[in-house]
């Protein structure tokens, strides 16, 4: 990928940058060429990768010098795009929004700082992978369990930060965090929480701290670089039991979510239960061509010719509890009793008890695993995919709503309808993977249209995404426009004396600082 330089910087200029760089975290962790921008390309771009180009790629690895390298960037007015293993697939990978911006690559800080057994939490650098926590808790036999999202290729600090989800107990990730060390923008250096006072021994223990509480405000933000914090993790239960069922109708979501969401709300249930259609299934079990090798999006006969064939519901609920083998008894009873007046076919069970082995494809165990990438070659070429992904109230006036109003408009796109709702309790994230070949140009532009026609619907119905692809922030950004964007107003006066020279990601999220806005608002960095 050609050279492209962040705006009002002249070839000199960058230049002196990369040298003052180098510098600091030496020449080999400074990357300017063709082939390292190529690294921090957007593999599966809905489009020409270089939409969002990097100029660059600065590695540091410590505290110290991710300080340094911002404070250069600041005098050097080089923006810095910080990524924590640039693994985020289908979101952006490592490829910053506004283009000619550096990424700042933390993956070289890997380090385990602490775990701690008995009170269940461990410190981690942003390098640090769900693989890597997960080897190192096996290694040295601790008994605590992680949550991992369906794909656990990436960074435990950065998927907590960017919300992302798991399916335990602790499935909300964000809201495991605790206790966090932050560079801000012009490189000064600050602890959230309890680590305001120096020593304090509680600093991943209680969410709060003293005054204001700032720590899921470098959450899915441009307010600073996120260095080290602390991660509850989930002590290891006594027994578990997977109760697995399969739902034949696509109506019948409406009956499962107002069944689950009471279940979730009063605690029969303490996971985040996934609910996915019958598609996640089939992409597991071949492409596309394999079970439909015409243009067009699968027609319905054919579906529920694909449904009798492998013996599948159109949704899949995936239970676990968790916990004393009575009391687990107890809470099952409970589920089966709530589920009886729907569906007269049981429960499949399955005990497990420690020693027993553990199913490396079930993130229901904290296991991570990088299966659900599969989906990405359902179409078969360069796959790729997308999630769009609103936030539901978890009632079935909602749900169906939502999914009626998506599922029509695939439909409209010609596009395969794979439609799947975690269950957090009082909510549903409905996320509905959208796959296509980045080689074929009409699939492309045809995902960009339906991306487009999903985000203007649910917002006119009243539904927000969670998160997004780097080429909708904007546009997800727009859509949460409550009295003039307040809120948006507002994140951006808190960017602007934070961050003066728009150094940390400017256009993240929909985040413009003053130092580029007016370069947005021209289209000059979209």
């Amino acid at each position: 990928m050609k050279l492209t330089l962040p705006p009002r910087v002249s070839p000199a200029a960058f230049d002196a940058a990369i040298k003052a760089f180098e510098g600091v975290v030496g020449k080999q962790w400074t990357m300017a060429s063709d082939a390292d921008r190529d690294a921090y390309s957007d593999i599966y771009a809905p489009g020409d990768e270089s939409q969002w180009p990097a100029s660059a790629a600065i590695a540091p690895a410590s505290v110290e010098e991710v300080q340094a390298v911002v404070r250069l960037a600041n005098q050097h007015k080089i923006p810095l795009w910080p990524v924590s293993r640039g693994k985020n697939l289908g979101y952006g990978t490592a490829a910053p929004r506004m283009a000619g911006s550096a990424v700042l690559d933390l993956g070289r800080m890997n380090r385990i700082l602490e775990v701690d057994a008995k009170l269940g939490y461990c410190v981690l650098e942003p390098g640090v992978g769900f693989f890597d926590l997960y080897e190192h808790l096996q290694r040295e036999k601790t008994p605590l369990w992680m949550s991992v999202p369906g794909n656990a290729w990436g960074s435990v600090l950065g998927n907590a930060l960017d919300h992302g989800i798991g399916y335990t107990p602790y499935g909300l990730h964000a809201r495991n965090l605790c206790g966090l060390e932050v560079v801000l923008p012009q490189g000064d250096l600050v602890r959230t929480g309890m680590g305001a006072m120096d020593g304090n021994h509680a600093w991943h223990l209680f969410p709060f701290g003293f005054g204001p509480t700032w720590d899921l405000m470098f959450s899915q933000s441009n307010l600073g670089v996120v260095t080290k914090a602390g991660v509850w993790l989930m002590p290891a239960p006594e027994t578990s039991l997977a109760m697995s069922l399969d739902i034949p109708n696509e109506d019948d979501i409406a009956w499962v979510i107002d069944t689950l969401a009471p279940l979730k709300i009063n605690g029969t249930i303490d996971q985040s239960v996934f609910v996915p259609s019958w598609l996640g299934k089939i992409v597991l079990k071949g492409q596309r061509k394999d079970f439909w090798d015409r243009p067009g999006a699968i027609p319905e006969s054919r579906v529920q010719e694909l449904l009798k064939e492998h013996k599948l519901g159109y949704w899949h609920v995936a239970l676990r509890l968790y916990g004393d083998e009575d009391m687990v008894k107890a809470r099952t009873n409970v589920i089966k009793k709530a589920f009886k007046p729907h569906i007269a076919t049981p429960f499949e069970e399955e005990w497990w008890h420690p020693g027993d082995p553990i199913n490396s494809y079930d993130p229901t165990f904290g296991v991570p695993s990088a299966i659900a990438l599969q989906m990405g070659d359902w179409v078969g070429g360069r796959g790729a995919h997308m999630g769009f992904s609103p936030v539901v109230p978890a009632t079935s006036q909602h749900v169906m709503s939502q999914l009626k109003r998506s599922r029509k408009i695939i439909a409209d796109h010609d596009v395969d309808f794979y439609a799947s709702f975690t269950i957090g309790g009082r909510f549903a994230n409905n996320i509905n993977m959208l796959m296509y070949d980045r080689d074929d140009a009409a699939q492309v532009t045809n995902m960009r249209r339906l991306f487009d026609a999903l985000v203007a619907d649910a917002a006119k119905a009243g539904y927000g995404e969670y998160r997004t692809h780097l080429g909708w922030m904007e546009q997800v950004s727009d859509t949460f426009g409550f009295n003039n964007h307040a809120m948006r107003r507002l994140t951006e006066t808190v960017k602007d004396a934070l961050d003066p020279n728009g150094i940390l990601a400017p256009g993240k999220q929909g985040v413009w600082p003053a130092a580029y806005r007016g370069l947005k608002k021209q289209g000059e960095a979209a």
